[in-house]
């Protein structure tokens, strides 16, 4: 298996519903680093997975209109907690959907997956692979 990773980071603000959240469910701040890996089982014709620096500007797109924010304030995100792994998935399916419109240099058909790590800490980070 082929990868080319990326990496980019958020800041933003958020705040979560549940007891399971103790002190977590005030408004509280978080810098994430976000990985996003682009896997295939085969180079293209250009000895490459992907366009590293359209994957870069791809994921920077994405986290762009979260950066500064407070998550809580968010239209597509209200009434959601906005849990690491749950923003995982929401990378993923904006990266995904990048791949599919062939903005990464590469049928997005000629990935194996995607995968979206996001670091919250230097102890603490979540994960999530799908296929595009």
């Amino acid at each position: 298996m082929f990868a080319v990773e990326v990496r980019d980071h958020v800041m933003i603000a958020h705040s979560f519903k549940g007891d399971l959240f103790g002190p977590a469910q005030a408004l509280h701040g978080a810098t994430f680093v976000v990985d996003a890996a682009f896997l295939a089982e085969a180079l293209d014709e250009n000895g490459v997975v992907i366009d590293i620096g359209r994957a870069h500007e791809a994921l920077k797109e994405v986290l762009e209109p979260l950066n500064y924010k407070n998550l809580d304030d968010l239209p597509q995100f209200k009434g959601i907690n906005t849990t690491t792994e749950f923003l995982t998935k929401h990378v993923h399916d904006h990266l995904a959907e990048a791949a599919r419109q062939g903005r990464l240099g590469r049928k997005g058909d000629e990935l194996t997956s995607i995968r979206i790590t996001i670091s919250e800490s230097h102890v603490a980070r979540a994960w999530y692979e799908a296929k595009v």
